[in-house]
This record gives structure tokens, C-alpha cells and sequence, in this order.
């Protein structure tokens, strides 16, 4: 089993939980190869079985460069396959579903008839440049762990 963990960073907030996320993986047994969303030309997917893809929440969405990376990703290739989504935002917004790169990212992913396989991460900064609010590496940690058990378990 394999999988891909792609991101997109403004102030490298969201590549810290990106990074945290691909190596709890791997420690746990599950190989994700880690990539900057503008390092992707194509993914292949018969090199993987499942897709991890996250953004800075900016305006309420997720940034332009992610929004592309979906609108290329071939429906037909990645048909029930499990997606999982992240983002960074400010903690006010953390309950809001609409304001959430995260959310947005899934819902077009879902559109496209992949298995959104957990709920989506969200994950606070304490400003628009970050740092992240204390707590969230180890959070992540555990969400990646839960993660690592449900593909092993659903055998993806």
C-alpha cells in the first residue's frame, strides 16, 4: 500500500503538518511519498492507492494552486479511491465548514467519486503567517496514526 501526501504552503505551516502526516505514515507501515503541489506534473496512479492533499485556508478556500492540482486529477483514474483532506486556518474559523480549505478540498474530491475515508483536518495558527497553535504536530500525529489504521484495515 501506497499513498501520496500533496500540499501547498504560503508560510510553511501547512508543510509542517504535511511532513508530520507522511512520516506518521510511514512509521506506522504505510508508504506516502511527499510532495509540494507545484513539484506534481502527474501522479500515477497505478503507483498509488490513496491521496492525501491539503492547504492554507486563505479567503475561506483553498489556494489557487491546489484548486488547479484537483481540476487535474483524472475522475476516471481515482474512482473510489480514498482521499483525505487538511488544511491550516485560524482557530476562529475552525468551526465554520464553509470557511474551510479542508472542507472544500473533499467536496470536490467526493465530487469526483473518491472515498473520503476520515473527516477532514483542520488545524489552527495563531496568525496568517502562522505559527501553529501549540498542540497541532501531536494532533496530527494521531489523526495520522487513525488514518494509517483504517488503510490497513480496509485493506486499500
Amino acid at each position: 500500500m501506497k499513498g501520496v501526501v500533496v500540499y501547498d504552503t504560503s508560510y510553511g505551516n501547512t508543510e509542517m503538518i504535511a511532513r508530520t502526516i507522511a512520516e506518521t505514515l510511514s512509521e506506522s507501515g504505510v508508504e506516502a511519498d511527499l510532495f509540494h503541489v507545484k513539484a506534481v506534473k502527474r501522479l500515477n496512479t497505478d503507483n498509488y492507492n490513496f491521496i492525501v492533499i491539503g492547504s492554507p485556508t486563505r479567503m475561506g478556500t483553498m489556494s489557487l494552486t491546489v484548486r488547479r492540482f484537483l481540476g487535474k486529477l483524472k475522475r476516471e483514474e481515482w474512482v473510489n479511491k480514498p482521499i483525505v483532506a487538511f488544511d491550516t486556518e485560524l482557530p476562529d474559523n475552525l468551526e465554520h465548514k464553509e470557511w474551510s480549505a479542508a472542507e472544500k478540498i473533499a467536496d470536490k474530491l467526493v465530487e469526483k467519486k473518491m472515498n473520503q475515508l476520515m473527516p477532514t483536518l483542520k488545524t489552527a495558527v495563531m496568525g496568517s503567517k502562522g505559527p501553529l497553535k501549540e498542540g497541532e504536530i501531536d494532533r496530527t500525529r494521531k489523526y495520522a496514526e487513525q488514518l494509517a489504521f483504517k488503510l490497513k484495515v480496509e485493506k486499500v
